[in-house]
């Protein structure tokens, strides 16, 4: 069975991002004309400038959040040089494989002093509480979602982050980061001098940086709505809703890397019944321009100033 899962699971992220492309291509060649008459005035202009420096922050916050985590963890590290580092490795998760940012971040966190079993850990849990970010933002706006599809969805949700809030306790990481460093002990052949090291509470300020996270991450989008179209104040809970849902897939979904693709569908899929695919397909475009310029400003700017104190 193992064989036959490692043999299929390649054809099964291929057949994902096919599939996600046949659907992008076929919105796009139905609703082309509406895609290509957008214009953008100076307002618009200036919202897309806002949102790139908005979504900017967001990844500043996340690199925070992951640092705090290795703190959390007893690592002896600096701050400001992971966020660094956080910064610089983002824009690799559009490399093929989607884990060329994590070997990055465990790269940097043991340079800085970290263990590398607690390095490993700190990249695991990160996504986990990610995760569990969308799944609250998503919950908080739900109406719409529900009403639209039922409480079924709802109810999923819910286990979800219940089983993501459950994995991130300290008795399942501590347990994690003891079998790791086990493994270590056995592939170098050594023995562990002291105890590896422990996370003593629930990491609950982390979890709120990666909700500040996400409803950056959801502004950001927002605006780059508002560059095109005007949005009602009723609509925000079924936009922040469907944000939250489409990037969490993006993320646990496996397919094209930096979630391209899944991401982009599953918002045309959630918001194509309220507002114009055509429009939706616009939003999501711009935004993912948006991002990919934010991680990348992120990276340079990081990279400039290593070299200014280098």
């Amino acid at each position: 069975m193992k064989q036959i899962r490692a043999r299929l699971k390649p054809f099964l992220r291929w057949a994902i991002l096919g599939g996600t492309l046949f659907f992008l291509g076929t919105v796009l060649k139905q609703h082309w004309q509406k895609v290509v008459s957008i214009r953008l005035g100076n307002t618009g202009v200036a919202c897309l400038a806002i949102a790139l420096g908005v979504t900017l922050l967001a990844h500043i916050c996340a690199g925070g959040v992951w640092s705090r985590l290795l703190q959390d963890l007893k690592q002896p590290v600096n701050g400001i040089g992971l966020v660094q580092a956080y910064l610089k490795t983002t824009i690799a998760k559009y490399l093929p494989g989607n884990v060329w940012h994590y070997y990055g971040r465990v790269t940097a966190a043991t340079k800085a002093g970290a263990t590398l079993e607690t390095a490993t850990i700190s990249v695991l849990l990160e996504p986990l509480l990610m995760a569990a970010a969308a799944l609250l933002v998503t919950l908080l706006c739900s109406q719409p979602i529900a009403a639209r599809y039922g409480l079924a969805i709802i109810s999923l949700q819910w286990l979800s982050l219940i089983l993501v809030l459950a994995s991130v306790h300290p008795r399942i990481i501590n347990r994690l980061v003891g079998y790791v460093s086990k493994l270590k002990q056995k592939a170098t052949r050594t023995a562990i001098d002291s105890l590896p090291p422990r996370l003593e509470h629930y990491p609950l300020l982390p979890l709120v940086g990666e909700v500040g996270f996400l409803l950056l991450r959801s502004l950001g989008f927002l605006l780059t709505f508002l560059a095109i179209s005007p949005i009602a104040p009723g609509q925000l809970p079924l936009l922040l809703s469907a944000f939250s849902l489409a990037w969490l897939l993006g993320l646990v979904v496996p397919g094209a890397p930096g979630g391209i693709g899944v991401f982009e569908a599953t918002a045309i899929a959630l918001l194509g019944e309220t507002f114009s695919p055509g429009l939706i397909l616009s939003v999501v475009a711009l935004y993912r321009l948006i991002s990919i310029l934010a991680e990348a400003a992120g990276g340079g700017l990081a990279w400039l100033d290593e070299q200014r104190f280098a």
